[in-house]
């Protein structure tokens, strides 16, 4: 789909992609900042007892990751293009516990776009995953975006 007449403002198949690690002490800060009380997320001693046996992550800390790169990256102008993204809606489903010091690839794909003249943008229709190990999902998200750019 093109606004611009070169560059097109977003395409099918289009992929953001980010890898990133989470230290103990970035799940107790994010917990804590996001009132994210349960002590899985916190508590070394109270996480050994439980189902996972070692501390987690919680589900909005990898999700805010996730809503993050969208923002960056369909708000920006590297390509000479300035782009306005608005956050429409986001699904998320939490299949496996991300655990301090692993990787977690993070990514979203365009799965369509659809011309919205009245919102003077595009609908853009996401497919997300946050995987960790080799892999293995720990998050599925779903989402709608508004991506428009801007004139100056």
């Amino acid at each position: 789909m093109k606004m611009n007449e070169t560059i097109p403002l977003v395409f099918v198949g289009e992929k953001v992609t980010k890898t990133l690690r989470y230290s103990r002490e970035d799940i107790a800060l994010f917990a804590r900042l996001s009132g994210d009380e349960n002590p899985l997320h916190t508590d070394a001693a109270v996480a050994q007892r439980a189902r996972f046996g070692e501390i987690i992550a919680s589900g909005q800390h990898t999700s805010a990751h996730l809503m993050g790169m969208l923002a960056t990256y369909f708000s920006r102008n590297d390509d000479g293009i300035r782009r306005e993204m608005l956050c429409l809606n986001m699904n998320f489903a939490f299949k496996n516990p991300v655990f301090a010091d692993q990787d977690i690839l993070l990514q979203w794909r365009v799965a369509s776009v659809e011309p919205k003249e009245k919102l003077q943008g595009i609908l853009v229709h996401l497919d997300g995953t946050a995987s960790v190990g080799h892999g293995k999902p720990a998050l599925i998200a779903r989402g709608t975006i508004l991506v428009k750019e801007l004139v100056a």
